[in-house]
């Protein structure tokens, strides 16, 4: 079954049947809100709204383990994350669509892992690359079939949030090999390989980084939120074909 996690609009697509909702619980605490269940296509799909539907949760206090372990538990083995990021290579314009292959983590003090626990056993999750394959291409042909222009590949740099970033630290996220910086890539890409689940993001651009284009002096937030809801037709559009090319896969890494 395949999850999809993000924020506003993703619900308002036009061949989704919204079934019922349900609240969860898991050993972590509580997910970020109800499950939405549905069908997409004639296809099972589940809708999490990763900050709540009120926008209430900070992207550093979203419970990312709860928000996993609770799709797991409902037999979730992909998940497409969309997520708004600010574009720091130079082709990565407002508006752009980008699916990441590398992710570098800036977070602090958020549960990162489920091997938290000294009583339990552990395990090395080989972290070499981040995002599924099969997944990350699924949507990639999605986009070409709807012929939405998607970058494929990219270094997604999370930062703690929720305020944005200096020009100097978006300069240091440039050195370091980073493409776009967003809050929300890192703890979830992780915990999503610890269980096993195929994960892959969808990287929505939405302003320039701090220093670049249009962005030189402040962000203006006005033309994020616009940009953003322009965007998320285009999400829309994938999604309805991401979810046609599970006949065609199955399920893989």
């Amino acid at each position: 079954m395949l999850a999809i996690i993000g924020g506003r609009g993703l619900t308002e697509l036009e061949n989704l049947k919204i079934t019922h909702r349900q609240v969860m619980r898991t050993p972590f605490g509580e997910p970020s809100g109800a499950f939405l269940f549905g069908t997409l296509n004639g296809h099972e799909v589940i809708f999490l709204a990763r900050h709540g539907f009120g926008y209430t949760i900070p992207p550093h206090l979203v419970n990312y383990r709860a928000n996993l372990w609770a799709l797991r538990e409902q037999g979730v083995s992909d998940v497409v994350s969309v997520a708004t990021v600010g574009g720091i290579r130079a082709d990565l314009t407002p508006g752009s669509l980008v699916v990441p292959d590398q992710v570098l983590d800036y977070t602090h003090g958020r549960d990162y892992t489920f091997f938290g626990n000294r009583n339990t056993s552990y395990r090395n999750i080989d972290f070499t690359l981040p995002y599924s394959s099969k997944l990350r291409s699924r949507i990639l042909r999605g986009a070409e079939q709807v012929q939405q222009p998607c970058l494929d590949g990219g270094v997604y740099a999370t930062t703690q949030g929720p305020r944005l970033d200096s020009i100097a630290e978006i300069n240091r996220y440039q050195r370091d090999g980073a493409d776009m910086v967003g809050m929300t890539g890192m703890p979830e890409t992780a915990l999503a390989k610890e269980l096993d689940m195929n994960y892959a993001t969808i990287a929505v651009v939405v302003n320039y980084a701090a220093g670049r284009g249009d962005s030189q002096t402040s962000i203006n937030m006005e033309g994020v939120n616009a940009t953003a809801r322009t965007a998320m037709d285009s999400v829309r559009a994938i999604l309805e074909c991401v979810v046609n090319c599970e006949d065609e896969d199955g399920n893989g890494n």
